[in-house]
């Protein structure tokens, strides 16, 4: 735990504790999330094919393609409730960055 908290900049175990709370619940509540937004754009199972490859791999296909910006978004935001804001905003801004996406902070 060391080695993280001094990668991450970490100075507590209690911030540490706190910061894997919000990975959970970001990533829980993501995927949760993704189903009523399907729901509420008329993408429901049903109304894909029975076949796996074209009905239900582009199904869910599209909810994980879903699921990717709606972890962005509350990583931030329950990152800011947990009073992590600072860590979770130059977290995302590195992970984006990453993939491809750096030019979105442009200074």
């Amino acid at each position: 735990m060391k080695k993280l908290k001094e990668r991450w900049g970490i100075s507590s175990n209690f911030q540490l504790t706190i910061i894997f709370i919000v990975f959970a619940i970001t990533g829980s509540l993501s995927a949760y999330l993704a189903k009523p937004v399907l729901d509420l754009l008329n993408l429901t199972r049903d109304n894909f094919s029975e076949s796996f490859f074209f009905g239900g791999f582009i199904y869910y296909f599209l909810r994980i393609a879903l699921i990717f910006p709606i972890y962005q978004v509350l990583l931030v935001f329950n990152g800011w409730i947990f009073g992590q804001f600072k860590f979770f905003w130059a977290f995302e801004k590195k992970m984006l960055s990453r993939l491809g996406l750096g030019w979105l902070f442009k200074e």
